[in-house]
């Protein structure tokens, strides 16, 4: 059975934190760290910091969540997963997996251009962790189906996903100008706008699909009602 690109990022990401858990010398080489990238032109950074993680729960958090929305769950015997990388199949035919790989390596990068900018003289700033390409495959299988339903874990009530996405978009981006936490907001609030925008030109450039109507048609029939769900 072919093993999906979901689960080789996330095989590849666990090995390599975990390595870096008890090696600083690799961790070393690997965070984002702006200075190291603007003097010594270590560009790889940009990438290699989305494959080590500070401790083992943001590892299982940020790879959980691309499970659930790379992967997702059977929709039945013999019949395809319900994740972001079988819809892109679906949409993009050969290309699909191409262009999933493709939009998950690149938010990597592009989600911490902001945040090289702002520290590219900042000795004290590193940062780690895939949740800016992780952000991108969330809002990309939001863009793609904004009638699902988003919950926090323990909690049984669930809300809408684009609301869900509106919701987390504002209060990202309050606490990016806030300033006062080790979390790099900016990242998760780039990727995420990244993966709507990648989505979108990928459909014009290598399919049919309009997601961009498809994604208005089904806000049209949206209800008031619908906001919440209890689970």
């Amino acid at each position: 059975m072919e093993i999906s690109i979901t689960l080789i990022i996330i095989i590849i990401t666990a090995i390599t934190s975990f390595a870096a858990f008890s090696n600083q010398d690799l961790m070393n080489k690997m965070i984002f760290y702006p200075p190291a990238v603007s003097k010594q032109k270590e560009w790889w950074r940009f990438f290699s910091c989305g494959l080590v993680h500070a401790d083992i729960p943001h590892l299982v958090f940020n790879m959980f969540a691309l499970y659930i929305f790379g992967e997702g769950e059977s929709m039945g015997p013999g019949l395809r997963k319900s994740g972001l990388e079988y819809d892109f199949i679906d949409i993009f035919g050969n290309k699909g997996k191409a262009l999933y790989l493709g939009m998950y390596v690149l938010a990597l990068g592009i989600c911490l251009i902001p945040t090289f900018k702002k520290n590219i003289n900042n000795y004290y700033y590193k940062s780690l962790g895939a949740s800016g390409a992780v952000s991108a495959v969330v809002f990309a299988a939001i863009f793609l189906k904004p009638l699902g339903y988003m919950g926090m874990l323990l909690i049984p009530v669930f809300i809408v996903s684009f609301l869900f996405g509106a919701i987390y978009l504002g209060f990202t981006y309050y606490l990016d100008k806030r300033g006062d936490s080790n979390i790099n907001h900016s990242a998760h609030m780039w990727g995420s706008l990244f993966g709507v925008v990648y989505f979108y030109f990928a459909c014009r450039l290598f399919s049919d699909y309009n997601v961009l109507s498809e994604f208005i048609e089904q806000l049209k029939s949206f209800r008031l009602t619908d906001i919440f769900r209890l689970g």
